[in-house]
């Protein structure tokens, strides 16, 4: 029995009436056949009514729970086996797509689509971007050229692996691209470029979003490698404690309490890198198992 690989484009939008309008025409023109889905999340607007004019299945949160959230509802519905992710205000160009579907069709199990220069909406974005890239880099010690890209292409079956770790917030690409990483799934990068938003504003607060993501840091830390976090820091702690001794010893000959305090804080702190270690590890015990197309 041949069988045929079925793709569902998942779009979340939250009062996105005006880039659906351009996208979703040019979505049914290029991907024919394609399931589209497009999460309203608690859209007041006319997201809705947009969906339903140009025939494409419309799943509806009855308030704004966040693009996080409306990418697992998406996920949980999807139909086809191959799942694309993209924005619905028109950052994302429905041309690209066939480019990141070639790379994937070469075995891969996620394709995302970076930004190149002049595509971050604002330079503090872009930095931001390029600094999280490069720490997520260091941490699963394979290059990531664009860590919150939302353009992606995966495996259905992969992607649901790991629903239950997704925020519901912004940062879902951060967690879903570590996790692939963490979990030995092959990922690949396209270049893309992405031109300014047709119409709207950002949903993104450059403040409170900035803590989020540097939050998003430290659980990215934690959860996928603690160890790369858990032991500069213990390293730090050690040789603090190491000059300070020195220091008391040839200043008044004797070891001080706070030399004692930062001996174990090191010893404490590498203690718990090894616990969470271990904890991580059992994120991902279960993956073979739940994988049916495991390797």
């Amino acid at each position: 029995m041949t069988h045929t690989t079925q793709y569902s484009i998942i779009i979340p939008a939250r009062n996105e009436a005006g880039g659906l309008r351009s996208l979703l025409p040019q979505l049914k023109q290029l991907m024919v056949g394609a399931e589209i889905i497009v999460v309203n999340d608690g859209s007041t607007d006319d997201t809705a009514a947009v969906c339903t004019v140009h025939g494409v299945r419309v799943l509806t949160h009855p308030y704004a729970k966040g693009n996080g959230a409306a990418v697992k509802t998406g996920a949980r519905a999807a139909r086809g086996d191959v799942l694309i992710f993209m924005d619905a205000d028109g950052q994302h160009q429905p041309a690209d797509i066939a480019r990141l579907l070639e790379q994937f069709n070469q075995g891969y199990d996620m394709v995302i689509g970076a930004r190149q220069s002049g595509s971050q909406a604002g330079l503090h974005r872009a930095v931001a971007n390029d600094v999280f890239s490069r720490f997520a880099s260091w941490m699963v010690m394979q290059p990531i050229a664009d860590l919150t890209s939302g353009f992606r292409v995966v495996r259905a079956t992969k992607f649901r692996q790991f629903l239950y770790l997704l925020p519901n917030g912004f940062s879902y690409p951060t967690t879903i691209t570590m996790s692939f990483f963490r979990a030995g799934y092959s990922v690949a990068y396209v270049p893309i470029h992405s031109p300014p938003r047709i119409t709207g504003a950002s949903h993104i607060s450059p403040l409170r979003d900035g803590v989020r993501f540097l939050l998003i840091i430290i659980k990215v830390g934690t959860l996928f490698s603690p160890l790369k976090l858990f032991l500069p820091v213990s390293a730090g702690f050690f040789l603090t404690a190491c000059c300070y001794y020195l220091y008391t010893y040839l200043s008044s000959g004797r070891f001080t309490n706070m030399s004692a305090l930062l001996f174990i804080s090191a010893i404490f702190t590498f203690l718990i890198g090894i616990v969470s270690e271990q904890i991580s590890a059992l994120h991902y015990k279960n993956i073979d198992t739940q994988d049916p197309e495991g390797d």
